[in-house]
């Protein structure tokens, strides 16, 4: 089986990812005033410049690595962080509101076949009885009316696949590398490697570099609190958690999303979106507990992590 049964860190997957859910708090104020490129590369620029004393450490793990880490750390970087974020808000402003939301209702099963391919995780039969109505939930979350979904047009669709895929392949390669990489490090590289494809990403777009002090603040907290805070204990949690089973207890964030906009920004959810809703949160609760309980693993993760 691989990790040890009491070092299961599902939950902290699942907290560091409900931290995401807020994003919204901070994001959405500063999409009425600054395009997307723009807040995508500050919010990179201040972690970065937040983990500056630890860049020499993180850059002498990285020259440490094999070659199959560093092509891990740059997709993670280059394409997980900075690149996806572009590809979905991009798809968002192609076409309708709803295909990218469908489309990315795949990447756990992208995850899940990515993390037997690279990592040989297998999941066992009772993995399903988690998985199937984890992500019914999440599809009754998505959409105030489940049975009238249109996807359509071709362009937001590949643009949304895309953002899938490469999140997808962010949560199977960061668990990769965080097997012996330290997750300090891994946090730092993630976000020292993205700048510079937000910095490509900004310049290609023409948006502006300066968006001004008034912005400052808001963009701080959108670095710290689901940026930089959250992604180091998403990579702590990541070490021990097999892939496959972290892509699951990511589900928290849409969660965490529906109580903001809830509670916080006046949304009103349908009955069917309240369902899904309790259906994920007791998916991913029952998750960990299953995990730190039970004998079998729900994941049989070949390889266990080396390092702290």
């Amino acid at each position: 089986m691989g990790d040890a049964r009491g070092r299961d860190r599902t939950w902290l997957v699942a907290l560091a990812t409900a931290m995401w859910g807020t994003d919204a708090l901070w994001r959405m104020p500063l999409a009425t005033t600054l395009p997307s490129a723009s807040v995508v590369f500050w919010e990179h620029l201040i972690i970065v410049a937040l983990l500056s004393p630890l860049l020499p450490r993180a850059w002498r793990a990285l020259r440490a690595c094999g070659v199959r880490e560093r092509i891990a750390l740059v997709v993670i970087g280059g394409g997980s962080s900075a690149l996806a974020t572009s590809l979905f808000t991009a798809a968002f402003q192609a076409g309708d509101p709803v295909t990218p939301l469908v489309l990315q209702k795949l990447q756990p099963i992208f995850a899940a076949l990515a993390a037997f391919a690279l990592l040989r995780e297998r999941p066992r039969g009772r993995y399903f009885a988690f998985a199937v109505p984890a992500l019914v939930g999440a599809w009754l979350l998505a959409f105030p009316d489940p049975l009238d979904v249109r996807v359509a047009q071709l362009a937001p669709a590949l643009l949304a696949l895309g953002a899938a895929v490469l999140w997808a392949a962010g949560t199977v390669l960061g668990r990769m590398v965080s097997r012996t990489v330290p997750s300090q490090d891994v946090t730092t590289l993630r976000f020292a490697i993205g700048l510079p494809t937000a910095a490509v990403i900004l310049l290609l777009r023409g948006d502006p570099v300066a968006v001004g002090w008034d912005n400052a603040f808001g963009l701080v907290l959108l670095a710290l609190i689901p940026g930089l805070i959250a992604l180091r204990l998403y990579y702590l949690g990541l070490r021990t958690t097999p892939a496959a089973r972290a892509t699951l207890a990511e589900l928290s964030f849409p969660a965490t999303a529906a109580i903001i906009g809830v509670f916080v920004l006046g949304a009103e959810l349908t009955a069917t979106q309240w369902i899904g809703f309790a259906a994920v949160i007791t998916m991913v609760a029952a998750l960990g507990w299953h995990e730190r309980t039970s004998r079998t693993a729900l994941v049989d993760d070949p390889t266990p992590a080396t390092r702290t």
